[in-house]
């Protein structure tokens, strides 16, 4: 049996095809190339020494997924594809109600008809909107978003626990994400968005490796030690390996579970500066600039109960995220 990954060929869901690939597992992969490259098909198999079926399409287009479902054997699905920008999604949100939530309407029909019922959520730690306090765990009350991107989240998320309602022999892992950062090892994939980057590290490897000129921050006036928004940042790789074991456990009937991957550690946007300036030997340099639309001043997550259920945890520092991001972005530029 396989493992469907859509947006397989992104940043998040690359990581995850090598440690599927290399867990023995049967992978195939759907993305329609909006924010990702078909050459990370050929990194993958280079990483990994192992075939894997593409497709490249859009996850709302039914018929494509008919065909995938009724050729490939498809007995569990990981769902990534989707638009990830929060300042993106305040000016343009139709377009993410329409793909992020489209996709996962049109792969949950198409799933229920050939009846496969195990189900991977890629969330965001979004859904818990402006935590009263931190860390973060799981049965916090998740909707207060403020952001288009964080809603269509939270819409998946209560779209998911209305169809385990209907049908409990499904089994659903919802696993709320905080900040992936870093690259694989080989330099071979890591985070490489079309265009400017939207997130905090692609644009401090670019500035490193003098493809843009500044960072700007935004704002510094948050209600933090130095002023700067305070994220958890998780290393990709062990957040990839998260979605290894949450498959694990879908495949033992586990039904519909919740899980933080996170590694409980809130750094601020100039810790990730100075850090990377530390291990890079760089000068990265920066300005600050007003807040974006929808952040919030600090999120970082409590993950005992992943590790208690599934076995895991994060265990890549702060150092390993800035040397891999920087690695992948020298070798990306040549």
């Amino acid at each position: 049996m396989s493992v469907l990954l859509t947006g397989g060929l992104g940043y998040i869901g690359s990581h995850t095809a090598v440690e599927m690939l290399e867990a023995g597992e049967e992978v195939v992969i759907i993305d329609n190339l909006s924010n990702s490259d078909k050459k990370v098909t050929n990194a993958i198999k280079e990483i990994t020494g192992k075939d894997f079926k593409t497709y490249i399409g859009d996850v709302r287009d039914e018929k494509l997924l008919r065909k995938i479902f009724k050729k490939e054997g498809i007995d569990a699905v990981i769902h990534f594809a989707g638009l990830k920008a929060v300042g993106e999604s305040v000016k343009k949100p139709v377009e993410y109600y329409d793909n992020n939530i489209g996709s996962t309407v049109a792969l949950l029909k198409v799933m229920k008809e050939y009846g496969v019922k195990n189900f991977v959520f890629s969330s965001s730690a979004t859904v818990y909107g402006k935590a009263k306090k931190m860390p973060i765990y799981e049965d916090f009350e998740i909707g207060g978003v403020t952001n288009p991107y964080g809603r269509t989240k939270y819409f998946i998320e209560e779209i998911l626990k209305d169809l385990y309602v209907s049908d409990n022999s499904y089994n659903i892992a919802l696993l709320r994400y905080f900040n992936p950062i870093g690259a694989h090892d080989s330099g071979l994939i890591g985070e490489d968005p079309n265009g400017i980057p939207n997130n905090l590290m692609p644009y401090i490897t670019r500035v490193a490796t003098g493809k843009l000129e500044c960072l700007s921050i935004f704002g510094n006036d948050y209600k933090t030690k130095d002023g700067t928004g305070v994220r958890d940042y998780i290393h990709v790789v062990d957040l990839a390996k998260g979605h290894v074991k949450a498959v694990k456990k879908l495949r033992g009937n586990c039904g519909l579970k919740v899980y933080n991957l996170g590694t409980g550690i809130g750094y601020s946007v100039l810790d990730i500066v100075n850090a990377f300036n530390d291990v890079c030997g760089g000068k990265v340099k920066y300005k600050f600039a007003p807040r974006r639309a929808g952040d919030i001043d600090e999120c970082y997550a409590n993950a005992d109960l992943a590790y208690k259920e599934l076995g895991w945890k994060a265990e890549r520092d702060l150092k390993d995220m800035c040397r891999t991001s920087y690695n992948f972005e020298q070798k990306h530029s040549k």
